[in-house]
């Protein structure tokens, strides 16, 4: 057996030189709603549109994309079916166009939202371990956005983004940066590296985030540091999505399986 033939190990939960401030081992055999929001920008469609299908399985998170689920939010999205969790929630009343990720200029609040802060940390070491699918037309992602009470604090920092034709046995594109969104003081800055992994395999993925710069981290290894910041606290999102043109063929449940987030 080959080293892209195992799954890479956990890492201890205690990092030296770190104090652990917020975790989810996922146990189960229900999602904490203490640490995680079960819905997807419900504000730009409703909770129930929006809500994830997932499982809990050998003490891991499994977030799924199944063959009778529905898109999370046709009129502005077209058919994306989304799976995914958020750790905070802002949106303005009813009828408004201020809210979190607004990715389109026809985005009004259809179903008005309790705003929480679950956790929105700003700078730290954050990691997570998971494996991803290999089925075109699914990708999965853990990244973070501004809390965005203030418009402008709207960046995004993404840990990991993986395509599912993205991946074979020899190798992996792992995406990852930071998107400015409508930021003023950030740049795009995203890159795509082809590394030798099996992201069907576990995998380490984390960065360090700093008021001056962000490193990324695959396996313990450094791949890269971004020279810039976002200055504000910002959520995380752990999804897993399924976008037009893919492998109508492939067995559903499409899974994101999720060991830990650190």
């Amino acid at each position: 057996m080959t080293q892209m033939d195992q799954d890479f190990p956990a890492n201890p939960i205690d990092k030296p030189g770190y104090r652990l401030a917020w975790n989810d081992e996922f146990e189960g055999p229900e999602l904490d709603t203490s640490k995680w929001l079960p819905y997807y920008l419900p504000q730009w469609s409703s909770r129930e549109r929006s809500a994830p299908t997932y499982t809990f399985k050998h003490g891991m998170l499994v977030l799924q994309i199944t063959a009778e689920q529905q898109p999370w939010c046709p009129e502005f999205d077209g058919v994306v079916k989304a799976s995914s969790i958020q750790t905070g929630l802002f949106a303005g009343p009813l009828g408004s166009r201020l809210g979190q990720l607004r990715f389109s200029d026809d985005l009004v609040v259809r179903e008005a939202q309790k705003n929480v802060q679950l956790y929105t940390p700003q700078y730290g070491y954050f990691e997570c371990r998971a494996k991803g699918v290999n089925t075109p037309g699914n990708h999965v992602s853990l990244y973070m956005i501004g809390y965005e009470d203030t418009p402008e604090n709207c960046g995004e920092i993404n840990m990991f983004e993986i395509f599912g034709q993205d991946v074979n046995a020899a190798s992996t594109t792992v995406r990852y940066g930071i998107h400015p969104w409508k930021d003023p003081n950030l740049v795009d800055e995203f890159y795509r590296n082809v590394l030798d992994i099996d992201a069907t395999k576990f995998h380490v993925y984390a960065y360090e985030w700093t008021p001056t710069h962000v490193d990324f981290y695959v396996d313990n290894r450094k791949i890269r540091r971004i020279d810039q910041s976002p200055q504000y606290p910002m959520q995380f999102m752990l999804a897993i999505y399924e976008l037009p043109g893919g492998d109508t063929k492939a067995a559903y449940p499409r899974e994101f399986v999720v060991d830990y987030v650190r």
